[in-house]
This record gives C-alpha cells, structure tokens and sequence, in this order.
C-alpha cells in the first residue's frame, strides 16, 4: 500500500529531506496513483478482446495526459536532475520505475516522448543495489 511505501520511505530517509520535499514527494505519488487508477481496469479485465479495447483506449485516451503531468512535476520539483524531487532518489522515483515497466508492457514506445521520464527510470537502474537486484531478480509478469 502507498501508506506502507511512504512509512519506510521515511525511515530509509526516501521521503525528501524536508517538509517540504515530503509534500513535493507526496504529490508525485499522488499523480501517480492517478496513472494507476486509469490504468487498473485493464489489468482487471478478463475478456481479452476488451482488455485489447481498454489497452488502445488508455493508449490514445489516457496515457499522455498522466506522463505529461508527471514529467511536468519531475522538471519543476528535481532541481534540474533526473529525480523526481531535490534531484535525490525518493520513493516516487522507485514508484514510477515500476509503474512504467508495466505500462511498457503493452506500449513500448511509451516514454519516447518523456525524455526526462526516459532519463529518470536509467538513473533509478543505475542505483548500485537496484542494478543488482535487477540482475539477478527472478523474472515475472508483474
């Protein structure tokens, strides 16, 4: 749950450094909760044909609008770098990193209009223990 992730965020000092960059953290998470709200009936449809209506429609409807909100936030709040607030990793930037990889599951062409959100999630794989847990992790569908 998002509570969860906000509650060890803070104690592993991933939650901004201040009151501040903790509501900028916040609402980062927010937007994209959002994305994920627009995005879960098609992970929840079991009927294939209109699972492939739902992909198209989030595709051409949906999906711009929420990486355009978050892209517009990660410029104004990352202080010229490629995390989403105080140009430091957070954990929105962790979020968005597994949010994204869904979301390029079915449109792997996605972020190619984001390049600070393209930039964003190689800098979280540059992360020395996220490199090695993505090397090493057992692959999934989620």
């Amino acid at each position: 749950s998002i509570s969860i992730a906000r509650f060890l965020a803070k104690q592993f000092h991933l939650a901004g450094k201040d009151n501040f960059e903790q509501a900028k953290v916040d609402a980062v998470g927010d937007t994209i909760g959002d994305l994920i709200s627009a995005y879960v009936p098609i992970r929840r449809e079991q009927d294939a044909t209109k699972k492939q209506e739902l992909i198209k429609k989030f595709v051409s409807e949906e999906l711009s609008k929420h990486l355009q909100n978050l892209d517009t936030l990660g410029k104004l709040y990352g202080n010229g770098g490629p995390f989403f607030v105080g140009n430091n990793l957070t954990w929105v930037d962790l979020f968005f990193y597994d949010v994204s990889a869904n979301i390029l599951q079915f449109d792997t062409n996605g972020l190619d209009t984001y390049p600070w959100l393209k930039q964003n999630r190689e800098e979280v794989e540059k992360q020395p223990k996220i490199a090695e847990y993505l090397k090493n992790r057992p692959q999934t569908s989620f």
